[in-house]
């Protein structure tokens, strides 16, 4: 066992994703000496990933409608948003010579899209800043003196610190340190955890091996998805999903993905509407449809007169028998609310993010720990969630920022 020098100034960062290093970052910036342990080799590396088909760093909505993406737990982000939202954090990677700009879907991209100059000039800032990486630390929790343990190498090594920020993440991505084992230390501490479970994920659907073989890996483009979750009242959203060998995904269905989810848990299964004709009502298409087929085949009939063909095509094989093929009202009808059996959400380590974590309840408005006073908690390990679009990362910066002051203040001991 190997024992580093404590200091009861110091703060020790766990976990080097966006939150832990907004944390480091703004608790560096008013003197704190910071120290960021992280279990990979490198930090940042979900941030990398995010950023593989184009960073979305946040989104332009209006404050109020940015809140509602949060569900649930709108009212607490709204705190740390009201602190750091979109306009900050935009202005921030400003400060970073990375400037963004709106795309057609309101999300906010850097201008060359890529996610690794803004990691590098971060990561430069930070070094010269003073805050020390250390990498390939994997945090075991703390010991019997309340010192944090890590497993480094063949060594345990202890750590001692005047305030704590983790910054651990989720529990979906374990090949990047997401795996969520640090449940397991915070529960034997009398820490208050909601079971991680998968969010922005796929769902399981009961294709016939036919239409999987034939369409998995489809996107199904423009569409509308209807849901009719608590008290019945429809949702709807146009968009793009993609059809997978076992179901669905994609970022229509990640909108919808928290509220399926509970409602598969209630229920045993969900069923979501698909209008696969946007802009065209069922009338119009029963009168389309309703002309003379002549000689050709239903699926020719569908191309020409509805705009049908491929993958939608299928999902229409799919739900709708063959003996209402010859009914022009009930064909038009499948076209605009074409009914789709969600069995169970797709494993949580396939999952873009997780909902559960720590307790709002075990957290006060600096997200600390109300039972472990100095250790402060930030990101993906707080029972939030949020449909992609560039809600996930703007919550955990901002909380990130939220935590970093908090715990600087601590080490401080200045009143809040």
């Amino acid at each position: 066992m190997r024992q580093r020098p404590g200091a009861s100034a110091r703060l020790v960062v766990v976990g080097g994703g966006p939150a832990g290093l907004m944390a480091a970052e703004t608790a560096r910036a008013v003197g704190a000496e910071v120290d960021l342990y992280d279990r990979m080799g490198s930090v940042g590396r979900k941030l990398l990933i995010a950023g593989k088909g184009g960073l979305n760093l946040t989104h332009s909505d209006p404050f109020d409608t940015f809140v509602s993406r949060y569900g649930e737990r709108a009212r607490e982000v709204q705190r740390w948003l009201e602190r750091f939202d979109a306009d900050a954090l935009r202005e921030w990677a400003r400060g970073l010579g990375v400037e963004t700009f709106v795309g057609s879907s309101g999300r906010v991209f850097p201008n060359d899209l890529k996610a690794a100059p803004l990691l590098r000039g971060w990561l430069r800032r930070l070094r010269a800043s003073g805050v020390r990486f250390h990498v390939n630390h994997r945090w075991l929790g703390w010991d019997e003196a309340g010192a944090l343990r890590f497993a480094q190498a063949a060594d345990d090594v202890r750590v001692q610190a005047g305030a704590v920020v983790l910054a651990l993440g989720g529990g979906s991505w374990p090949v990047l340190g997401s795996d969520g084992q640090w449940t397991g230390a915070l529960v034997e501490r009398g820490i208050d955890v909601a079971p991680l479970q998968p969010a922005n994920c796929g769902f399981d659907v009961a294709w016939s091996d036919h239409f999987a073989s034939r369409h998995a890996g489809a996107p199904v483009k423009p569409v509308v998805m209807e849901w009719r979750g608590d008290g019945g009242r429809p949702v709807r959203r146009q968009g793009e999903f993609v059809v997978s060998a076992s179901g669905v995904e994609g970022s229509l269905v990640y909108a919808f993905a928290a509220s399926l989810r509970e409602a598969i848990g209630r229920d045993g299964s969900a069923v979501i509407h698909l209008d696969l004709v946007p802009g065209r009502e069922a009338r119009r298409l029963a009168q389309d449809l309703a002309q003379p087929r002549g000689g050709r085949s239903f699926s020719e009939h569908l191309r020409r007169r509805a705009g049908i063909d491929g993958v939608k095509a299928g999902l229409v094989y799919e739900a709708l028998p063959k003996r209402d093929w010859q009914d022009v009202e009930r064909v038009a009808a499948a076209l605009k609310s074409l009914p789709l059996t969600l069995l169970r959400p797709r494993p949580i380590d396939e999952a873009i993010s997780t909902a559960g974590g720590v307790r709002f309840g075990e957290l006060d408005h600096a997200l600390m720990l109300r039972q472990r006073r100095g250790v402060f908690v930030a990101g993906e390990m707080i029972d939030w969630e949020a449909p992609t679009g560039g809600y996930l990362l703007t919550a955990c910066f901002a909380s990130g920022r939220i935590a970093g002051e908090g715990a600087a203040r601590w080490l401080d001991r200045r009143p809040d």
